[in-house]
C-alpha cells in the first residue's frame, strides 16, 4: 500500500463496488472520519475537473472511469511540490551531481523555504537507513556518498515506492527516464529469451527494465556500474543477448560491467530455463545441495499438509526459484508480487504452504522471506495442484427429457458438449412420470415442469440454447456455494465455543491479541504454552490478514489436543501487518484434523472476504449467540 493516506483511500474505495461511508472508510484506514473527508477534499481538489470520489447520501464511492483518467495523468503527480516528489526529486539532484546541491539556492529553485528543504533532507536521511549511501554536508553543500549500485537501487525503490503495488509499469518508466525505445527492448528481449528456451516471469520483467532504463540513463553520464553481478549458468548467453539489443536500441552504448549485471538481474529475477531447452539446462542453476534441502523441506511440507509436493519436474522448478531467491537475499533486493494480496485471500491453503516453505528456507539457509516473494512460492505450488486436480469435483447431474425419437440423446449429448467441464451426466430420465423426490444428483435439467419448484432444478428447452447454458451455469454456481457453505456451517459451528468468544476486545498489537486468545484456550486445554509461541512465531513469518477484515493467527504445526477457534470481533479495527481487522480468529488442530484444515481454513477465509458481509455480522453479533445466528444466516444467503 501507498505511504500517504491519500493513496491508501484511493485503494480503499477501488476495492469497494458500493458506497463506503466515513465512519467505515475511516476505520479501514485508522483515522478518523475528519481526517477522511480532509483527505477525499485534496484528492478532488488535486484531480481538478475531475469527479474522481463521488459524495452522496450514502457516503462515497470511486467514479472507476474519471479514476482511469486521474491514473493516466501520473496519478496527479503533477509539480504541486508534496513532500514525496521534493524527496524523489532531492535525490536525482544528489544522484546526477556528484558535486551535490547547495541547500539554500535549491530551496529557492523549488520555491520552498529552507526549513522545508531542511525538513525533506531529514526524511532523506532516514530513508537512506540500509542502503549503504549517506549524506555528507559541508556548509550549504550537501552531497551523497556511496556506490554507483547503491544509488541505482535507491533510484529503482523510490520509482517502484510511486507505483500502484510498488510494480515498476513500462509506460511509467519510459516517461521518468525518457526512454522510448524501452518498449521495443522488452519485445525483442522477450522475443530472444523465448528463442533461447527461457520462461518468462513478466511480473519480475518490468523491474529487470527499470534497471535497464537507470542503466541507460546513468550510461549517458559516465557512470557505469562497479560490479558484473555473479555469474550463473545462463551468464554467457545472457550477456550476448543484452549486448546485441543494447547496441540497437540505446544511443548510449552499455558497458561490459553493466550487461554482465542486467545479465544477472534477468538469471535471478526474469527467466528460468525451460526443461526441454537445448541450451542452459535448469540444473545449471542451482547445486545438488540446493535441489536436496528444497526437496526435504517440501515432502515435509506435504506430510503436514496432506498434499503430494515429490514431482521431480516441480522440485526442479522451484530449485531453480529457490536459487534465485537465495541470491536476491543474500542483496536484499527481493521482487515484487503485485499477486499478494489476491493470493493470500483467494487461496489461503496454498499460502500457508508456501509460508510452510519459507519457514524450511529460513531454518536452513538462514533467510528472510517477504510476503512477495512467499507469494510467487504460492504461484509454483498453485500451478503444481492445479495439475493435479481431476474431474472428482465435478457436479452431478440428472437430464430430464421424455421420450421423442431420439431427441433425448442429442440433448444429453449437447449438455455434455456445452457443460462438460463442470458437469457429468449421470442418468437420462426419459419417462413423463419422472420420481422426482428420487433424483439424486447436483442438479436436475428438465424439459418439463416439476410438479414443485427446487433450487436444484433447472428447466431447459429441448434443444439447448445458449441462454440455458447460461442458466445452468448460475444454477450450478449458486448450488455448490449453498452446499459449500451448508458443509462449512456445521463443521464451524462444532469449532466455536462460547467460552472463547470475545467482543471489542482493546489490546495493543497482533501478539498481545495472539496471546489473549491463547489464554482462553489455554484454560481449556485445547493447547499448550508451546502452541501460542508458535503462532506468533508463524505472524512474524508473514501476516495472516488474509482479507481487509480478518486475521487468522495459527502454529503451522497441528499439536492441540482438539481442533478449536478463538474469536475476537471488533466494532473498530485494529492495526494488522500492513493493514487492518475486525475479526481475529485463532485456530488450533489437532494432529488427527489434519484431513479437515485445508477446507476449514479456505471456507474460513472464504466466509470474511465480503466486507458487507462482515459488517452485518459485526453489528448483529454482539453476543455469542447472536454471532452464531449472524453468521449461519450470512452464509445461508
Amino acid at each position: 500500500m501507498s505511504a500517504d493516506r491519500h493513496s491508501q483511500l484511493l485503494e480503499q474505495l477501488v476495492r469497494s463496488s458500493g458506497w463506503q461511508t466515513a465512519g467505515e472508510l475511516a476505520d479501514a484506514l485508522g483515522v478518523s472520519a475528519r481526517s477522511i473527508r480532509t483527505y477525499i477534499a485534496r484528492v478532488k481538489s488535486k484531480a481538478g475537473s475531475l469527479p474522481v470520489i463521488e459524495s452522496g447520501p450514502e457516503g462515497y464511492r470511486l467514479n472507476r472511469d474519471a479514476y482511469a483518467a486521474y491514473l493516466a495523468t501520473g496519478d496527479g503527480s503533477g509539480a504541486d511540490g508534496t513532500p514525496r516528489e521534493r524527496l524523489h526529486r532531492l535525490v536525482r539532484l544528489l544522484i546526477d551531481d556528484a558535486e551535490g546541491l547547495d541547500v539554500f539556492e535549491t530551496a529557492s529553485a523549488l520555491f520552498i523555504s529552507d526549513s522545508t528543504l531542511e525538513t525533506d533532507l531529514s526524511r532523506l536521511r532516514a530513508l537512506l537507513t540500509d542502503t549503504r549511501l549517506t549524506l555528507k554536508r559541508t556548509g550549504s553543500r550537501v552531497t551523497l556518498h556511496g556506490s554507483e549500485l547503491a544509488r541505482r537501487r535507491l533510484l529503482s525503490r523510490l520509482f517502484r515506492d510511486e507505483t500502484t503495488h510498488g510494480m515498476a509499469q513500462l509506460d511509467a518508466i519510459q516517461r521518468e527516464f525518457e526512454s522510448e525505445s524501452l518498449g521495443s527492448f522488452k519485445t525483442d528481449l522477450i522475443d530472444a529469451l523465448q528463442s533461447s528456451g527461457y520462461y518468462i516471469n513478466d511480473y519480475g520483467m518490468d523491474n529487470v527494465l527499470l534497471h535497464i532504463a537507470i542503466a541507460a540513463d546513468r550510461a549517458g553520464k559516465g557512470t557505469p556500474v562497479e560490479t558484473e553481478g555473479r555469474a550463473t549458468g545462463a551468464d554467457t548467453e545472457l550477456r550476448g543477448i543484452v549486448r546485441d539489443l543494447a547496441r540497437t536500441h540505446f544511443a548510449e552504448p552499455l558497458g561490459e560491467s553493466d550487461i554482465g549485471y542486467i545479465a544477472y538481474l534477468l538469471s535471478t529475477r526474469a527467466v528460468a530455463p525451460r526443461p526441454d531447452a537445448d541450451t542452459v539446462a535448469p540444473s545449471e542453476y542451482f547445486t545438488p545441495d540446493e535441489f536436496a534441502t528444497v526437496r526435504a523441506i517440501a515432502e515435509r511440507a506435504g506430510d503436514e499438509y496432506l498434499v503430494d509436493l515429490t514431482d521431480v519436474d516441480f522440485l526442479t522448478r522451484l530449485t531453480v526459484h529457490v536459487s534465485n531467491l537465495l541470491e536476491r537475499a543474500e542483496d536484499q533486493t527481493y521482487s515484487r508480487n503485485p499477486l499478494t494480496k489476491s493470493i493470500k485471500t483467494a487461496y489461503p491453503m496454498i499460502y500457508e504452504l508456501a509460508v510452510f516453505i519459507a519457514s524450511g528456507l529460513h531454518d536452513a539457509r538462514g533467510i528472510d522471506v517477504n510476503d512477495d516473494e512467499i507469494a510467487y512460492i504460492a504461484m509454483h505450488i498453485g500451478a503444481h495442484l492445479q495439475q493435479q486436480t481431476r474431474r472428482d469435483d465435478a457436479a452431478t447431474c440428472i437430464v430430464v427429457c421424455p421420450n421423442y425419437y431420439d431427441l433425448q440423446a442429442m440433448l444429453a449429448d449437447r449438455v455434455v458438449q456445452a457443460l462438460g467441464d463442470a458437469l457429468t451426466v449421470t442418468r437420462v430420465v426419459t419417462r413423463t412420470d419422472v420420481p422426482w423426490d428420487h433424483l439424486d444428483a447436483d442438479l436436475v435439467l428438465t424439459t418439463i415442469e416439476p410438479p414443485v419448484p427446487a433450487e436444484n432444478i433447472v428447466r431447459i428447452q429441448p434443444f439447448l440454447s445458449p441462454a440455458d447454458v447460461d442458466r445452468v451455469r448460475v444454477a450450478l454456481s449458486r448450488v455448490r456455494r449453498q452446499v459449500r457453505r451448508a458443509a462449512i456451517r456445521d463443521q464451524l459451528l462444532r469449532y466455536l465455543d462460547e467460552r472463547l468468544f470475545l467482543r471489542d476486545v482493546d489490546v495493543e498489537g497482533e501478539e498481545a491479541m495472539i496471546r489473549l486468545l491463547g489464554e482462553r484456550m489455554l484454560q481449556l486445554d485445547v493447547i499448550d504454552e508451546r502452541y501460542i509461541d508458535a503462532a506468533i512465531e508463524r505472524e512474524r513469518m508473514s501476516s495472516t490478514a488474509f482479507t481487509d477484515t480478518l486475521a487468522v493467527p495459527h502454529a503451522m504445526e497441528m499439536t492441540a489436543s482438539r481442533t478449536s477457534i478463538a474469536i475476537a470481533v471488533n466494532e473498530r479495527s485494529m492495526p494488522w501487518g500492513d493493514g487492518r481487522v475486525n475479526v481475529v480468529a485463532l485456530i488450533a488442530f489437532s494432529a488427527d484434523g489434519r484431513a479437515q484444515f485445508q477446507e476449514v481454513f479456505d471456507q474460513f477465509v472464504e466466509v470474511f472476504s465480503e466486507r458487507d458481509d462482515v459488517a452485518s455480522i459485526i453489528r448483529g453479533g454482539r453476543t455469542f449467540g447472536s454471532f452464531i445466528d449472524e453468521l449461519v444466516r450470512t452464509m445461508d444467503s
